[in-house]
């Protein structure tokens, strides 16, 4: 059997017809750039989230670099990363102008870690990029306490979260700001690039929203310098039409994700996944610890089952924050998590017989070393 990591062939044939549909309109009507799917998007999103606003862009990272920008964020200022997260948390940071001061992760559910932000806070700390990993959102209780006792603000990096919730509110209503992307493989993932910034405070959104687009407050009247970062009415109107599904498919994640504890948790090899109390996860990947994971890897490879790594290196010590000089050893958590960590196939529409599947072979590899 053939078990891949993601198939997005099989969530886009049932829309396959109602997508063109929507794209055959566009392409009539020559409405390629804002218009009535671009609102229409913003307005549902806002809402699905429980803020009070989103705004659409190209990508997520644009939705990070400008979520920072917005917030204000200038040379000399820096900002709490978790160094367990992929290198566009980071990235936006710098190119925002501030400097990314990486941070260890919670060793249970691989989030950032509270008390190891609250111990890198200095007088140039501006704000925290609180990164929903894996599908669960991080400890905002903690670091709303944090923020508020040193006057930050939270950027939500919510790439791997549509729809998760802390304490019944949803990620993209928890901080100042929030940041998503809308990759093919996310939750909720366009035909191509697109993100957006979500918050509920109007003037946040009024900056995005001008950074987006070359810094215009009207044609030709440009208040600040500014990007060309704006999303096409392609990827709102196929974002539209998914939307609709996404609670489902959350659900649909949350069965595979139960059904792989249960036929896994009886093996002692493995560390299954943590969900602290107060998050409703939406399962983006699947991610256990395995002690001889570069091994398992490959015997799974053999076998059919496609795997990830996220994310083999840590942040800090990437080669491109090498001028950082983070040093080994720095932040254990995350290091160690690099070493272990192992993405087992997830997707809403994954048959439940290949969870049956990558489990028993699972089984059988670890069941082999142990002989």
């Amino acid at each position: 059997m053939n078990v891949p990591f993601v198939d997005l062939r099989a969530q886009h044939g049932p829309l396959a017809q109602e997508i063109l549909s929507s794209w055959g309109k566009i392409l009539d009507d020559g409405g390629f750039v804002g218009g009535e799917h671009i609102e229409g998007f913003e307005r549902e999103f806002a809402a699905a989230c429980g803020a009070d606003h989103a705004v659409s862009v190209a990508s997520g990272t644009d939705a990070l670099r400008f979520a920072f920008l917005a917030k204000g964020v200038a040379p000399g200022d820096e900002v709490l990363v978790p160094a367990n997260s992929f290198i566009a948390t980071a990235e936006a940071v710098t190119q925002a102008g501030a400097t990314p001061v990486f941070v260890d992760s919670d060793p249970q559910t691989h989030v950032i870690d509270p008390a190891a932000a609250a111990a890198a806070v200095t007088s140039r700390t501006r704000g925290i990029a609180a990164v929903h990993l894996y599908g669960q959102t991080a400890d905002m209780d903690a670091l709303g306490s944090l923020a508020r006792a040193h006057n930050l603000w939270i950027v939500e990096d919510a790439a791997q979260a549509h729809l998760a919730e802390f304490q019944g509110r949803r990620a993209g209503s928890l901080g100042d700001a929030a940041a998503f992307s809308f990759y093919p493989s996310k939750n909720l993932g366009a035909c191509g690039e697109a993100g957006a910034v979500v918050t509920n405070d109007a003037a946040v959104a009024d900056r995005v929203r001008m950074l987006r687009d070359h810094g215009q407050t009207r044609k030709y009247l440009h208040a600040v310098e500014g990007y060309n970062g704006r999303c096409d009415a392609l990827q709102a109107a196929a974002l539209r039409i998914k939307l609709r599904h996404l609670p489902r498919w959350n659900e649909q994640r949350r069965a595979l994700a139960a059904r792989y504890v249960e036929r896994l948790r009886s093996c002692e090899d493995i560390t299954l996944p943590t969900t602290a109390p107060d998050c409703l996860p939406v399962w983006h990947l699947f991610v256990v610890q395995l002690a001889s994971r570069n091994v398992v890897q490959a015997a799974l490879t053999e076998r059919g089952v496609a795997t990830g790594i996220h994310y083999p290196v840590p942040l800090h010590l990437q080669p491109a924050y090498a001028r950082l000089r983070c040093r080994e050893g720095s932040l254990p958590n995350a290091e160690r998590c690099a070493q272990r960590i192992l993405s087992l196939p997830m997707y809403a529409e994954m048959p439940p017989g290949h969870v049956d599947y990558v489990c028993a072979t699972l089984r059988e590899i670890l069941s082999a070393q142990r002989a």
